[in-house]
């Protein structure tokens, strides 16, 4: 249920709604907008539809909500969730970029790669330091070395550092040097880890599952909501159809669904989500053009040498011009590389 309060709800009337709900055994969630305040509850069903909270001062009205999820949709908040890391929004009218190797290689191959994102005007250095890779034999990462190079890149270059934690165990490690924590696509479903990394205070960026639903996706977001972190960002990395000239299919129709029904801002991945970098590209101005509220995308200073997905990175040549593109179309959507 959600309950609307009054345009000129005192503070103390708030606090009563809340202080019921809480006392009950309920949950609730506060967002506060630009003309009301609405409270988000959650909890039993039957304790809900008892409760005689529109006879309380200060309150509007209350609203059932059918969907599953609850705290991402447009009824809990009706305006676009803006999130800042560390000064660095993420939605509203800026385009966020990130960008970097899939994988933390070397300290020698990161510093490289940081600076030429950094110099081609991207905001957030992204790096695997832990890989969950589908063969056993495959490379997994460097772990907690590859954290402390990203940390060094960090420092040198002024970046934002968003990177993959793998599970529940990692979670404080990883939140120690990144600025932004990754759930990739294989942990989308990963519950005890979404409720972890709801539990810190930290931002997250949640990748859409390999065949995940729009409606599953949400309810992983949902997951990391409902333990108190709103700081949350999607991100459509393709989904599994069975197109096979593609890594993935990239859906950039789930960019505009997502923002019709959710409030939460919304990242493509071009590179995972075509597998090819002749793709990221074009795809990367589609994703502007659709309404995203930015990029991700893989570059290596040597994609040919790369330990992993080097066939959909980019040189720092062809990220240079995605990025001049992306400026051009973002100033038509009315967004802003900064």
């Amino acid at each position: 249920m959600i309950i609307v309060m009054n345009q000129n709800a005192t503070q103390e009337e708030i606090k009563k709604v809340i202080d019921k709900l809480t006392n009950t055994g309920l949950k609730a969630h506060v967002s506060e907008g630009s003309t009301r305040t609405i409270i988000g509850v959650i909890g039993d069903k039957k304790v809900i539809a008892e409760l005689p909270v529109e006879a309380m001062a200060g309150v509007e009205k209350t609203v059932s909500v059918t969907e599953s999820y609850k705290l991402v949709g447009r009824d809990f908040k009706q305006e676009d969730t803006i999130i800042d890391v560390g000064g660095v929004q993420i939605g509203g009218r800026q385009l966020t970029v990130m960008a970097g190797p899939c994988a933390v290689e070397s300290r020698e191959q990161l510093l490289e790669s940081a600076h030429i994102v950094k110099a081609a005007g991207a905001q957030f250095l992204r790096g695997g330091a832990y890989k969950p890779r589908t063969s056993p034999y495959a490379f997994q990462g460097l772990e907690k070395q590859g954290l402390e190079f990203l940390a060094e890149a960090r420092e040198k270059t002024g970046l934002k550092i968003v990177t993959e934690v793998v599970d529940v165990e990692s979670v404080a490690t990883v939140s120690a040097y990144a600025d932004m924590l990754q759930i990739g696509a294989r942990n989308m479903q990963n519950f005890q880890l979404l409720k972890a990394v709801g539990r810190t205070n930290k931002p997250v960026l949640l990748k859409r599952g390999l065949a995940a639903t729009i409606n599953e996706w949400l309810n992983a977001a949902e997951y990391i909501m409902s333990e108190g972190n709103y700081n949350v960002a999607l991100c459509e990395r393709g989904i599994r159809t069975f197109e096979d000239y593609t890594r993935n299919t990239l859906d950039l129709s789930a960019v505009a669904a997502v923002k019709s029904i959710s409030h939460l801002p919304i990242i493509v991945d071009p590179s995972h989500g075509t597998g090819k970098w002749k793709l990221v590209r074009p795809m990367s101005r589609a994703a502007i053009a659709g309404g995203a509220d930015g990029l991700m995308i893989e570059v290596h200073p040597d994609p040919s040498r790369a330990l992993s997905d080097g066939k959909q990175s980019l040189t720092p040549e062809n990220f240079s011009l995605v990025m001049q593109e992306v400026a051009q179309i973002g100033a038509v959507v009315g967004k802003s590389l900064l």
